[in-house]
């Protein structure tokens, strides 16, 4: 009898300690989050700082040595070309040209007269320009009306008049900045005048825009060529951008730009106008050189949208440089390697099954799915390590 009782006990604890064992062993299921692939558009863009500056800057410096008085204008002033007067200075006499001096000194007279006179020329011909493009316009104009251009055709006509008056805009420019340059060079080979009959000279504001940054502030003697104000014109601001020579490979001109984080509501629209042909060494945060490119991005809102905008400012843009519309896209967050290819946890029944996907364009949030996959399948969302192939899972939408 006590045999008996024995072996009952000795049975039921064993079974007591398999199915501990059991309960023990048993696979858990895992709580992960999911999501759905699904079609939709896409868009892969690079990212960047960059900084808003004025298209044409000019210095405006002393044209002959003498003592200029206080300059009383301040940044952010509007200057008129001829008009403003940015400071008064009585010449001093200056000191007598050697023959090689002189000899130099009527050189740059020539060359100011020559770059004048290719800055006209220039002039004349962005004038030509813009008089074909405002009569390709009108035609294109008169032909969508009839219904004989696409709307396509007729919106580059437009634009190509746009650059055509910018293009006129930069000629009146360099054409000033050119008869400034003979000026101050013409002032040289003057010869001096007793200082009782000599009249205070003026200098006017050679472009007519907004003052930059006053670089003089006190009255003193300067030389010629010293460096007075900075004038430019702020309804003319582009971006430039710093981007990896590796990423800047894949950037061209006409690209769409989405111009952030500048202090409005809304992002700006821009468009890229330039890609610098060569590249310099940056050092970055952590101190890793880095070979970087410049790119220059023209704003595409009217004016209003970024008025507040100003020389300098600090924003983030990104460069659109591959779009879809109907792109079989997955979570980025969702992939991991399977080797050297890419793998993706399924949603089937209960469990996770892995299962290799070919992948496409890439976004940081993300991904073009081109083989294994069909839309309206369930993936897992950053799958933790307890998630294996063939184990239970549970599902926690997203």
């Amino acid at each position: 009898m006590v045999t008996k009782r024995r072996i009952l006990w000795s049975a039921a604890a064993t079974c007591a300690v398999g199915g501990a064992l059991a309960v023990a062993l048993w696979p858990s299921t895992v709580i992960v989050e999911t999501a759905t692939v699904a079609r939709g558009p896409l868009q892969v863009t690079i990212d960047a700082s960059g900084e808003t500056r004025i298209h044409d800057r000019f210095t405006v410096s002393a044209p002959v040595m003498g003592r200029v008085g206080r300059i009383t204008l301040e940044p952010g002033d509007l200057v008129e070309r001829g008009v403003t007067v940015i400071a008064e200075m009585t010449p001093e006499d200056p000191p007598l040209l050697d023959a090689r001096s002189a000899q130099e000194a009527e050189a740059a007279v020539s060359t100011a007269r020559g770059l004048l006179g290719r800055a006209q020329a220039d002039d004349a011909t962005a004038r030509t320009t813009l008089r074909q493009a405002a009569a390709e316009l009108e035609r294109a104009q008169t032909l969508w009306t009839a219904g004989a251009l696409t709307r396509q055709a007729y919106e580059a006509r437009g634009t190509e008049h746009a650059a055509a008056e910018e293009r006129v805009r930069a000629a009146e420019f360099a054409v000033a900045a050119a008869q400034a340059e003979l000026e101050r060079a013409q002032a040289r080979l003057r010869r001096p005048v007793p200082t009782a009959r000599r009249a205070p000279v003026r200098i006017t504001a050679p472009v007519t825009g907004v003052v930059l940054r006053r670089i003089r502030d006190s009255e003193g003697v300067v030389a010629p060529g010293e460096p007075l104000l900075e004038i430019g014109d702020p309804s003319h601001l582009e971006v430039k951008a710093d981007v990896l020579s590796t990423d800047a490979v894949g950037i061209r001109p006409g690209m769409p730009v989405s111009i952030e984080q500048w202090g409005g509501a809304t992002p700006l629209r821009g468009r890229v106008e330039r890609v610098d042909p060569s590249g310099f060494t940056k050092v970055s945060p952590l101190g890793v050189e880095e070979q970087r490119v410049s790119v220059t991005i023209d704003f595409e809102n009217d004016r209003e949208a970024w008025t507040l905008l100003g020389d300098r400012f600090r924003v983030e843009v990104r460069i659109a440089v591959w779009e879809g519309q109907d792109v079989l896209q997955v979570p980025t967050a969702s992939l991991f390697r399977t080797g050297d290819q890419w793998s993706v946890f399924v949603f089937e029944e209960g469990r996770a099954r892995r299962r290799l996907i070919g992948v496409g364009r890439q976004t940081p949030t993300a991904t073009e799915v081109t083989s294994g996959l069909e839309a309206g399948a369930v993936v897992v969302g950053h799958p933790p390590e307890a998630v294996s192939d063939g184990g239970r899972i549970a599902l926690v939408s997203q």
